[in-house]
């Protein structure tokens, strides 16, 4: 076995659960109720308008908890708060 089959990332099945950091222990989720997949597809809204607004063209985002931070909403919105922080190239004093 070499270093790089150590390292590569394996895709789960679905439905497994995942290891959390602070216990060990495996995590299941259940998936999300319609209701919370709404104020998902609202929080990418956000996300969006906020990225065009900023003019951004990649970031990068991750999690301490190892769980996506793109199936939470809060995560979501956090990051479009983010982003409208950052102005846009008009709006940006000359160099």
């Amino acid at each position: 076995m070499g270093l790089r089959s150590i390292f590569r990332k394996r895709p789960r099945a679905a439905g497994t659960g995942v290891l959390t950091p602070e216990t060990g222990a495996l995590e299941t989720r259940e998936p999300p109720t319609t209701e919370q997949l709404m104020d998902l597809e609202e929080a990418w809204a956000e996300l969006a308008v906020a990225q065009e607004a900023s003019e951004l063209t990649n970031f990068h985002a991750c999690t301490r908890t190892g769980r996506p931070w793109t199936e939470d909403p809060a995560a979501v919105r956090a990051v479009a708060a983010t982003l409208r922080e950052f102005p846009a190239a008009e709006a940006q004093p000359p160099r």
